[in-house]
């Protein structure tokens, strides 16, 4: 089974700054020490109404990124202005996920089944850039099919529901869920997909989604960051890319 990827998401150490104003803490400087700690990419959300990484954030880290050779994953809205901003920068990948300016973080997948004539022009003009695309999407195989039909490279399965379940106990309804995500990264798989999966992830519900053989790559931001206040955040990276390994090697056991 190949090494799971970890992408680390550095937006919450751009909403501790924010907070106060001023300069830091400074998400490209999180960003540069994800990737020391072993991070295999940064992922980034700039919003429309810019609550945590600025256009200016994006600047640097895309800098950063193309310095030390890792991919930059940038999470955007489909919109004109974020696809004008992702094809100046020209990331490795762009994902693409819904956005409410009402939601405190990112709420479900992308609906790309019922959205798919917004969605998919602005696949083909990033693909035409040369820019891997994502859909952020929940573990469904309708969802997961017209991510395929309409050209998407990539989908990332929303693991928040299962996450959420995992954290309160629920026990069957988090086995279920987790049979959902399998399910979904399966059929990904079977399409040619490449899959990914993220979302209110921690260090006690990582392992049953890492070791899912089909998921290539975690995107993990919100609890990293809250842990890097207690631990650092080199110790939270690594303490997760452990986790993430013991899970790939129990199921090759």
């Amino acid at each position: 089974m190949s090494r799971l990827r970890l992408g680390v998401n550095i937006d919450h150490v751009a909403t501790i700054r924010n907070a106060r104003g001023g300069a830091h803490p400074d998400p490209a400087r999180a960003a540069e020490l994800a990737i020391e700690a072993g991070a295999d990419g940064i992922t980034a959300h700039l919003r429309e109404d810019r609550r945590h990484i600025s256009d200016a954030d994006i600047d640097r880290i895309a800098a950063l990124c193309r310095k030390v050779s890792r991919p930059l994953n940038f999470e955007m809205a489909v919109t004109d202005e974020m696809l004008a901003i992702a094809l100046d920068h020209r990331p490795h990948a762009a994902c693409l996920v819904p956005e409410r300016r009402e939601e405190r973080t990112t709420e479900g997948g992308l609906d790309v089944a019922r959205g798919h004539n917004a969605v998919a022009p602005v696949v083909r003009r990033l693909r035409e850039a040369g820019v891997r695309v994502s859909l952020f999407i929940e573990p469904s195989t309708v969802q997961v099919a017209v991510a395929e039909a309409i050209g998407a490279q990539v989908v990332e399965l929303h693991t928040g529901a299962y996450c959420e379940a995992v954290q309160h106990g629920r026990v069957d309804e988090a086995a279920a869920l987790l049979a959902r995500l399998t399910s979904a990264a399966e059929e990904a798989a079977r399409r040619g997909l490449e899959v990914h999966a993220g979302h209110g992830l921690d260090f006690h519900s990582v392992k049953p989604v890492a070791a899912i053989s089909q998921v290539v790559e975690l995107n993990i931001g919100h609890f990293l960051i809250g842990e890097a206040i207690f631990t650092g955040l080199s110790a939270a990276i690594h303490r997760m890319r452990a986790l993430m390994d013991e899970a790939r090697a129990e199921v090759a056991a």
